[in-house]
């Protein structure tokens, strides 16, 4: 019976140290797999925080690529633009030449013509030319005055009173240049108009002009 007892209590014990023993490692078990569990939260919070970071870095260089982009193509354009510009100022220059030609040739032909007592005979002759064309394209007569000036009746004018007659009269001076004497009704702009054709010798130019003139003042 002793030894009965004492098999009981050493199993008793046995079964006592084995259930602590057992208890602690399922104890440990929990702690370590509450450790992994809380391990792999934190690892998995930190890569999902680098992963949004690398998105934003990656959105970030693609804005960055199309801002440069966009900056390559403003500054072709500029470039193209400026181009065009340079080639604008070489077009004006070479004009500005030609202008600049024409004036000093025409001031040498007026020199000319001003030395040449035939030249005034010649501008009339061209005037009378021009007569019939002015008359039926414009409504235009032209008398010869008196003394010796030229008298120019438009008509057509006015849509309310198209007979109604609009004149001008000039003459060529000895220096060979067209000069208005008078306007009726007077026109503001004719010492203008009489100073460009100056310039240009056009006098078909200057006769459009103070018909232009006329059709403005009659609108007022």
């Amino acid at each position: 019976e002793d030894e009965i007892a004492f098999f009981e209590k050493e199993i008793e014990e046995f079964c006592t140290d084995l259930q602590s023993i057992v208890s602690e490692q399922i104890t440990q078990s929990r702690a370590l797999r509450d450790s992994c569990r809380e391990f792999i939260k934190a690892l998995s919070e930190k890569w999902s925080k680098k992963l949004k970071e690398l998105d934003l870095m990656i959105g970030k260089i693609q804005e960055y690529s199309n801002e440069m982009l966009q900056l390559s193509q403003c500054i072709s354009e500029n470039e193209e633009h400026l181009t065009e510009i340079k080639s604008t100022l070489n077009q004006e220059k070479q004009q500005n030449k030609d202008l600049t030609d024409s004036i000093q040739e025409l001031k040498e032909q007026m020199k000319k013509e001003t030395s040449n007592p035939k030249s005034i005979e010649e501008r009339k002759e061209q005037l009378c030319k021009l007569k019939t064309f002015y008359e039926e394209r414009l409504g235009l007569e032209i008398r010869r005055t008196h003394n010796e000036q030229l008298q120019f009746i438009f008509r057509n004018i006015d849509h309310k009173d198209p007979d109604k007659p609009y004149v001008c009269t000039f003459y060529i001076n000895e220096q060979g240049d067209y000069e208005v004497t008078s306007c009726n009704p007077p026109l503001d702009c004719i010492a203008e108009l009489q100073l460009k054709v100056r310039e240009t010798n056009k006098f078909s130019v200057l006769v459009a002009n103070i018909r232009k003139a006329f059709v403005a003042l009659s609108c007022k």
